[in-house]
């Protein structure tokens, strides 16, 4: 890929990028969106059939979210977010989505440095106006190159999972009671004190409390299922991890 970006000309494939980003630029990297003949049609509608979850179907086809199982429902919204990103068509996987939700549920390798070259281009040779997305990584590629910058946004780290996602993506979660409650009954939240405080307030730790148990039995019925196909989980089970642990209250 050669561009020119505040008068700096850059340039850099597959191997450079990935030395940049720090991920190995090895894997599955066909751009199926652009050229569908990359993979036949009898593995297309593989794919829609397994991911709809209607074996019935003839012929390939997009897959509505909806229709899919949870836990590819959670795959197919952690490709839009970081893999291909996009603000449009994220309720309907198209033969990418679906061939990158398969690569992941198996546990195979995806090329991200090849095709995040792949996308940018399609992007940039498009007639219709779209978010080009990658912002944060492509600021390291530009920092990589010299290229200044008029201003530099810092990266926020912040809860993405959360239970919100997990029940979007058609999770069950179980909502513990407080015995302490009649009937169930959550305690109104107090007041908001005019006081500025440094500590968090107690309904904001019950908050995390109950989330955290929830991702935690969550994590539970993920590693049973993990027993039966080794590797079918791991990068959910890595994602609650990580959350379980910003979670989790430090010791005083």
């Amino acid at each position: 890929m050669t561009s020119v970006v505040n008068e700096m000309q850059i340039e850099f494939d597959a191997q450079t990028l990935g030395d940049i980003l720090g991920v190995p630029a090895a894997g599955f990297d066909l751009y199926v969106r652009k050229d569908k003949s990359s993979l036949d049609k009898a593995k297309l509608l593989d794919l829609a059939q397994r991911l709809s979850q209607q074996p019935g179907l003839k012929h390939p086809q997009l897959v509505k979210k909806g229709d899919m199982a949870p836990l590819h429902q959670l795959l197919f919204w952690f490709i839009i977010k970081n893999i291909i990103p996009r603000g449009q068509g994220r309720n309907q996987a198209d033969a990418m989505d679906q061939c990158f939700t398969d690569l992941m549920d198996r546990g195979e390798q995806i090329n991200l440095p090849a095709i995040m070259i792949r996308h940018i281009a399609c992007i940039a040779n498009s007639t219709r106006k779209h978010d080009l997305g990658y912002e944060f990584l492509l600021i390291r590629v530009f920092e990589h190159f010299g290229v200044e910058l008029q201003k530099r946004v810092e990266a926020e780290v912040f809860d993405e999972v959360g239970s919100s996602t997990l029940m979007g993506c058609g999770f069950d979660l179980v909502q513990e009671v407080d015995p302490s409650s009649e009937q169930g009954l959550q305690t109104p939240a107090p007041p908001v004190s005019n006081s500025f405080s440094s500590q968090p307030s107690v309904e904001v730790l019950l908050q995390e409390q109950r989330l955290l148990a929830e991702l935690t039995t969550l994590k539970g019925v993920l590693v049973e299922e993990k027993k039966l196909s080794a590797k079918r989980h791991e990068d959910v089970l890595a994602i609650l991890a990580a959350l379980i642990a910003m979670l989790s209250p430090s010791t005083p």
